[in-house]
C-alpha cells in the first residue's frame, strides 16, 4: 500500500498587515517655543489626495498663534510653516477639515476679550488664505471647536458657556448662518466632535447631566437645518468623556475614553444604520496597574477604522494605534508609534486613498514639538479573487474532485511586456476553488490571471478580470477556451472539465524529457513526499507520476501567452 502524506499550509492575512509599513517620526515644527496640537474633539490633520494639512498653536511669536503646514506630496515631505493668525491676544486649539482644494479652520481666539471661534479658509490647497472670520460674538466664553465639511457645506460646533451649539455654511465658508443651541440643561456638555456624510451631520459630547460625564450622540438628516433628540450612548457610574466620531457612509464610529475598568481605557461603539440605533460598547485598551490610555482620535476610509491615542503603559506616554478592517466589527493589535524617554500627547489621525496620516506633540526635543508619522499602506484592503482551477494529475475523475494543494495566482498587466502587478499565494480546495487577495490591485482596472502551480505549466486567462467593489471571480475548469490559446486538457467527462497541465517540474515553461529525467531519478531512489516530482501528489515518486510527463513532452505542452 503506498503512504500518503499531506502537508496543508495556511495561509493568514490579519489586520496586522495594515500596520507593518509604518515610516519614521517627521519632525514639523524646528523652534524653542511650545508647540501644541488640539484636544482631542478637533482634528489637527487633514488630507486630500496627495496633500496632507496639518495645523497647531505655536508660541514663538511671544504669544499663542495658529499655524500651518502642508505636504503636496502625500507626507512625504513638508514645505515651510505659515503663521495663519497675527494678533496680540492668544489664538489655539485649531480644528481642520478639507474637500477638494478648499480648506477649512476654526480655532478659538481672545483677540475680542473673551474666548471666541474664528474661522479662516484657503480656496487653493493651503497656498493662500482668506481673512479671519468671526464666528461667534456674545459675551461668554466659546471654546473646542470642530469642523467638518461635505462639499461646499461647512459645519462647526463648540463648546460655549456649558452648552454644545452649531454654526453652518452652505456657500463654503463665504457666509454662516445664525448659531443653533444643541444642547439645553443645567449639567456641563463638552468637547463636541462633528462628522459629515452628505446631509448627515453627526455630534459627539460628553455631559454631566446624569450625575457623571456620559457620552452622548446629536444628529441632522438635512444638512443641519433641524436635529433630533439627544441619544445617551453610554451608561455607567464611571466617567465617559474625550470622544471623537468619525463617519463612513451610514457607518458611525465614536471613540471615547472611560473609566469603568478602575483604569482610564479607550472604547468604541458603532452604528450601522447613521445613528439610528447603536451597538454594544467595545473595549479597546486593556491596562493594569496604574497606567491609563486617553485622548483617542478616529478616523475612517470605506471599512477601514483608525484609531490613534496616548498611553502611558511604557513608563511615559506614547502613541498607539489600532484599526480594524472589517468596519469595526473586530480590531487588531495595538501597535506602538512613538518610541523615546519623552511624552508623546494629543494624537490625530487622517486617511487619503491606502495613506494614513498621524500627528502629535512632542517632548522629545526638550520642548514641546510636532511630529508626524505615516503608513503609505495602512488603509489598503485587498482585493478578493474567486478562482477555480484543477490541476491535471491531482485531479480524481471518480470523484470529482482533486488533492488540495498552494497555487500562486499573478495579476499581470494586459498590455506588452505583461508586467506582474501583483500576486498571491493560496490554498486551492478539493472543488479546485480558493479566495486570492491583492494589496496592489485596484478597482475597475484591466488585469490578466497567470495560476502558476509546484510541478504544472504555467497557465493564463484567455481574458482579462476587473475588480468591481473589490472582488472578481475567473474560473478555468468548465471551458478549455478559459485558459489562453485552449492550453489546458480534458480531465472529466461528466461532468466536463478541463484542467492545467502537470509535468513542469522545473518550471521552465515546457514538459519535456528534462522533466521526465527528474521523475525517473526519483523514482530509481524510491524518493517519498512532498516533492515536485511525485506529480499526483500521492506521496511516493512512482512511473504514474512518469506518465503524465510523457504525455504531455510528446505533445509539446509549453506555456502560452498574449
Amino acid at each position: 500500500m503506498k503512504m500518503f502524506k499531506t502537508l496543508i499550509i495556511l495561509l493568514t492575512l490579519s489586520n496586522g498587515s495594515l500596520t507593518a509599513q509604518w515610516q519614521s517620526d517627521v519632525r514639523l515644527t524646528n523652534n524653542p517655543a511650545y508647540s501644541s496640537t488640539s484636544e482631542n474633539n478637533s482634528g489637527c490633520i487633514a488630507a486630500s489626495g496627495n496633500v496632507v494639512h496639518v495645523v497647531w498653536y505655536d508660541y514663538r511669536e511671544g504669544n499663542y498663534e495658529i499655524y500651518y503646514k502642508r505636504s503636496i506630496d502625500g507626507g512625504v515631505s513638508f514645505q515651510a510653516d505659515t503663521r495663519l493668525t497675527n494678533n496680540t491676544a492668544s489664538s489655539f486649539s485649531p480644528s481642520v477639515s478639507v474637500s477638494g482644494l478648499v480648506v477649512h479652520i476654526v480655532w478659538n481666539d481672545r483677540r475680542d476679550g473673551n474666548y471666541e471661534i474664528y474661522y479662516k479658509r484657503s480656496t487653493d490647497a493651503g497656498i493662500s488664505w482668506g481673512a479671519d472670520t468671526r464666528l461667534t460674538n456674545n459675551s461668554a466664553h466659546s471654546q473646542f471647536s470642530s469642523v467638518a465639511v461635505s462639499g461646499s457645506v461647512v459645519h462647526v460646533v463648540w463648546r460655549e458657556m456649558d452648552d454644545i451649539y452649531y454654526k453652518l455654511s452652505i456657500d463654503g465658508g463665504v457666509s454662516f448662518g445664525t448659531d443653533t443651541r444643541l444642547t439645553n440643561n443645567l449639567a456641563g456638555s463638552n468637547g463636541p466632535s462633528v462628522s459629515v456624510s452628505g446631509s448627515a451631520v453627526h455630534v459627539v459630547w460628553y455631559d454631566s447631566r446624569d450625575g457623571n460625564f456620559e457620552i452622548y450622540y446629536k444628529r441632522s438628516i438635512d444638512g443641519g437645518t433641524s436635529w433630533g433628540a439627544d441619544t445617551r450612548l453610554t451608561n455607567n457610574s464611571f466617567l465617559s468623556t474625550k470622544v471623537s466620531v468619525s463617519v463612513s457612509g451610514s457607518v458611525l464610529n465614536v471613540t471615547w475614553v472611560d473609566e469603568r475598568d478602575s483604569y482610564k481605557e479607550i472604547y468604541y461603539k458603532r452604528s450601522t444604520d447613521g445613528g439610528t440605533s447603536w451597538e454594544a460598547d467595545t473595549r479597546l485598551t486593556i491596562h493594569t496597574g496604574t497606567s491609563s490610555a486617553s485622548d483617542p482620535s478616529v478616523s475612517v476610509s470605506g471599512s477601514v477604522v483608525h484609531v490613534v491615542w496616548h498611553d502611558d503603559r511604557d513608563g511615559n506616554t506614547e502613541i498607539y494605534y489600532k484599526s480594524s478592517s472589517d468596519g469595526g466589527v473586530s480590531f487588531g493589535a495595538d501597535t506602538r508609534l512613538t518610541n523615546n524617554s519623552a511624552g508623546s500627547y494629543y494624537s490625530f489621525v487622517s486617511v487619503s486613498g491606502s495613506v494614513v496620516h498621524v500627528v502629535w506633540q512632542e517632548q522629545r526635543d526638550g520642548n514641546e514639538e510636532i511630529y508626524y508619522k505615516r503608513n503609505p499602506t495602512g488603509s489598503q484592503i485587498p482585493l478578493t479573487l474567486n478562482f477555480t482551477a484543477f490541476i491535471e494529475a491531482f485531479y480524481n475523475p471518480v470523484t470529482n474532485s482533486m488533492i488540495s494543494d498552494t497555487v500562486r495566482v499573478y495579476l499581470k498587466n494586459v498590455s506588452f511586456p505583461f508586467n506582474n502587478i501583483d500576486s498571491s499565494k493560496g490554498l486551492l480546495s478539493s472543488s479546485g476553488t480558493g479566495n486570492f487577495l491583492f494589496t496592489n490591485a485596484m478597482n475597475g482596472v484591466n488585469y490578466y490571471l497567470a495560476v502558476k502551480h509546484r510541478n504544472s505549466i504555467e497557465t493564463w486567462s484567455s481574458d482579462p478580470i476587473i475588480f468591481v467593489s473589490g472582488n472578481s471571480s475567473y474560473t478555468f475548469i468548465a471551458l478549455q477556451s478559459m485558459a489562453y490559446g485552449n492550453n489546458q486538457i480534458q480531465i472529466d467527462s461528466s461532468p466536463l472539465r478541463f484542467g492545467v497541465y502537470s509535468g513542469d517540474v522545473n518550471q521552465d515553461g515546457a514538459i519535456d524529457l528534462t522533466d521526465a529525467g527528474m521523475i525517473n531519478n526519483d523514482v530509481f531512489l524510491f524518493a517519498s513526499g512532498y516533492l515536485n516530482t511525485d506529480l499526483n501528489s500521492d506521496g511516493v515518486v512512482d512511473l504514474d507520476d512518469g506518465v503524465f510527463t510523457d504525455n504531455n513532452s510528446y505533445n509539446f505542452v509549453t506555456r502560452i501567452t498574449p
